[in-house]
């Protein structure tokens, strides 16, 4: 089994109605701007290392927390790799059949979201292992949040490597490895996992997508919004038929519906169009439980009178001097 280490940093916007929010699919917690790995050697210590500083696009300004804690300036952010590179380097170093293990779950869901925004393939990052849970099954018998120092101290681990950075605490989390009994503790992981609710979802903290799919190829954004997937899609609680609002423009090739199941209430709709190189549409439709604050927003956005663009009034004025041609 490939077993890889991972732990993330990542920027903040610098306030939470910050307008780059209007620009995002979804409400980004986190733009990574780092990335370290560990992979484990079969005795389920730490071997071969990597790591990688990523550019942030959305989050461009150093939140000043964010720098206190990782020590991140602005040169070393605008020397990073844009994260599509970052997590191609990233994908080939780890190999095929990787199961991530990580200190929490916050790390799973920001990397979900930063692949969502730039709408790259996820389906080899499907397995992780939050390693919290081994450890307070294995140390106390509960499943208590313990943070990574007290498990260090618990075990007598000397911190050798820098704290919040993303290296150094992939780094010790291998260390806590090869002090638990993995083949048991990763044995008691699935079977609690398999329990309903026994664990939380990852990204419990923040607004993760209940379904994300990627629909291709079309001809026209006129084919993909006829497309049952997208016109009918199904809940994806209990499977059945959802009730589409309209859809609001929300520019830049993103649209958002509300929708609503009889049986488990309304989500929220958003899609995201794409168009390659030959041409085609695709399409990457994201569903999400839709709370309050949701459904305000997108009543909120649909009241709203469309925007019209500059190139639409001029098309709509000439039409205009066009017909009173006609008519003189």
């Amino acid at each position: 089994m490939n077993y890889v280490v991972v732990d993330l940093e990542w920027n903040q916007a610098m306030n939470s109605k910050a307008s780059v929010f209007n620009k995002l699919p979804i409400r980004l917690r986190g733009e990574i701007i780092e990335i370290g790995a560990v992979k484990l050697n079969e005795d389920m210590t730490p071997g071969e290392e990597f790591t990688v500083d990523v550019k942030p696009v959305y989050f461009k300004r150093m939140h000043y927390k964010v720098k206190k804690l990782t020590g991140f300036d602005k040169e070393r952010l605008n020397n990073g790799l844009p994260f599509p590179e970052a997590l191609a380097k990233f994908r080939e170093w780890c190999g095929d059949g990787v199961t991530f293990l990580t200190w929490g779950y916050d790390d799973r869901g920001i990397m979900e979201q930063n692949i969502i925004i730039h709408d790259l393939d996820w389906d080899w990052i499907s397995d992780w292992i939050n390693l919290q849970i081994i450890y307070s099954l294995q140390v106390s018998g509960d499943r208590g949040q313990k943070s990574l120092a007290s498990a260090m101290e618990h075990f007598g681990i000397e911190q050798t490597r820098v704290a919040h950075d993303a290296l150094g605490d992939a780094y010790n989390t291998g260390l806590i490895c090869s002090h638990l009994d993995m083949e048991a503790g990763l044995r008691q992981y699935t079977e609690a996992s398999t329990r309903s609710g026994d664990l939380p979802s990852s990204g419990s903290n923040g607004p993760d997508p209940l379904e994300h799919s990627c629909i291709a190829a079309f001809g026209s954004k006129g084919d993909a919004f006829a497309d049952e997937r997208i016109s009918a899609p199904a809940c994806p609680v209990c499977g059945g038929p959802l009730t589409l609002s309209k859809w609001v423009d929300q520019g830049d090739h993103r649209y958002m519906s509300l929708a609503d199941c009889p049986e488990d209430g309304k989500f929220l709709l958003r899609l995201r169009f794409r168009r390659g190189t030959d041409g085609k549409y695709s399409v990457n439709r994201l569903i999400y439980e839709a709370d309050e604050a949701m459904q305000n927003y997108y009543a909120t956005k649909a009241a709203q009178p469309r925007r019209r663009g500059r190139s639409h009034s001029k098309r709509k004025k000439k039409l205009s001097q066009q017909k009173k041609g006609s008519v003189e």
